[in-house]
């Protein structure tokens, strides 16, 4: 039987059990591995949770009673409660904590001033200063997302001489974070000066999400088309196991100087019983 007259149907189990192509199945694990980093990275549900709740509490018991030391008590005791349970439960705090210390600045700044707004202050400073941050640092050949993620991928600032389309890559995600954060900002100050608490609150909260997820695709975006990363850790233990191959090597060749310089041909060595492992002194 010649192949067009095969039934179709052998034809389509062929197409069903054939493996995908190589290059296929290392995109699909590189945009996994890509995406599990950033999920690492930037916290993921859980760490926006933990960014948004606090600052949510503030502004909706302020819109409620107008209570400055009521809403920043319940805000930094909220704060508190999430890093106290990373802690117990023995996950990462880092995000918790930069929470904490968010909300612990904005507390002392609107308690300082008397004016609700400044619990808002820092963190809008905050962002800005990192919108530059990842701006300078781009323009400086240094992205700041590839210093942040380049750990979390194991190639710690190999991106930087070794890997120049990841480097490109990194480059392309840091301007986007900074170009978002600044446009975020150019939103926030004027009503900082213009509005009132609650309304400078509630549109800071519906800018804490959307923006940071758009980032976060972005980077995503690019990272998936660059090239893989260089994991310089598994270099190293390559490295350390050739250097241990070639002590290895070095200690045969010794032992076979010291035979010879003692007059014992190889083939004395050879028809030599087999030694057990020789104990170190």
């Amino acid at each position: 039987m010649t192949s067009h007259d095969r039934p179709t149907t052998d034809a389509s189990a062929d197409h069903s059990s054939t493996p995908p192509a190589s290059g296929a199945g290392e995109d699909a694990d590189g945009r996994a591995v890509t995406e599990a980093a950033l999920f690492e990275a930037f916290g993921g549900v859980r760490g926006m949770v933990e960014t948004v709740l606090p600052g949510l509490l503030f502004v909706t018991i302020y819109t409620i009673n107008k209570d400055l030391h009521l809403s920043a008590i319940a805000a930094l005791a909220v704060a508190l409660v999430m890093a106290a349970v990373r802690l117990v439960r023995k996950d990462t705090v880092k995000h918790a904590f930069s929470g904490v210390f968010g909300v612990a600045f904005g507390v002392v700044f609107a308690m300082m001033t008397g004016n609700a707004k400044d619990f808002y202050l820092p963190g809008m400073l905050y962002t800005l200063g990192l919108a530059l941050a990842y701006i300078l640092t781009t323009l400086a050949g240094v992205p700041l997302i590839g210093l942040i993620l380049g750990p979390v991928f194991k190639e710690n600032l190999s991106w930087r001489t070794r890997n120049p389309g990841r480097k490109k890559a990194y480059a392309k995600a840091s301007w986007a974070w900074g170009l978002i954060l600044l446009a975020k900002c150019a939103i926030l100050f004027p009503l900082y000066w213009w509005a009132n608490t609650s309304q400078l609150g509630w549109v800071l909260i519906a800018l804490k999400i959307p923006p940071f997820l758009l980032a976060v695709y972005l980077t995503w975006v690019f990272l998936a088309k660059a090239p893989p990363p260089i994991d310089v850790f598994a270099e190293m233990e390559a490295k350390e196991k050739e250097a241990e191959q070639a002590e290895e090597e070095r200690k045969v060749l010794s032992r076979v100087a010291d035979d010879l310089s003692q007059g014992i041909t190889p083939e004395a060595v050879a028809e030599r019983p087999a030694e057990g492992p020789r104990h170190r002194r």
